[in-house]
């Protein structure tokens, strides 16, 4: 049974940072690429970050040009967890975000946990 357990959302100042980290079971973790994805109020959820799966020639990651430089996506396959590194927080940062891994077409999602960016 997959379980995918997303943590460390809350309200955070901007400029501030924040690490969401998204811990899986049920399924072979290193085989599987990993996203972040966040939704903002009345918007379409949108891709943040990705992270290669380990079976790829190098972990290579991609990100949002409204992130870069900002944030790091990470993932510790020892742990099952995959990690994203937001830094430098701004309001339109505000969203829920969801953690995504996929292999060819299976494709699993997080509940989300909410990021609010407000001082």
């Amino acid at each position: 049974q997959v379980q995918l357990v997303e943590s460390g959302g809350g309200l955070v100042q901007p400029g501030g940072s924040l690490r969401l980290s998204c811990a899986a079971s049920g399924f072979t973790f290193s085989s599987y690429a990993m996203s972040w994805y966040r939704q903002a109020p009345g918007k379409e959820r949108e891709l943040v970050a990705r992270i290669d799966s380990i079976d790829s020639a190098g972990a290579m990651t991609n990100y949002a040009d409204s992130v870069k430089g900002r944030f790091t996506i990470s993932r510790d396959n020892a742990k099952n967890t995959g990690y994203l590194q937001m830094t430098s927080l701004t309001t339109e940062d505000t969203s829920v975000y969801y953690c995504n891994f996929r292999r060819s077409n299976r494709h699993y999602w997080g509940p989300g946990t909410q990021v609010p960016v407000s001082s």
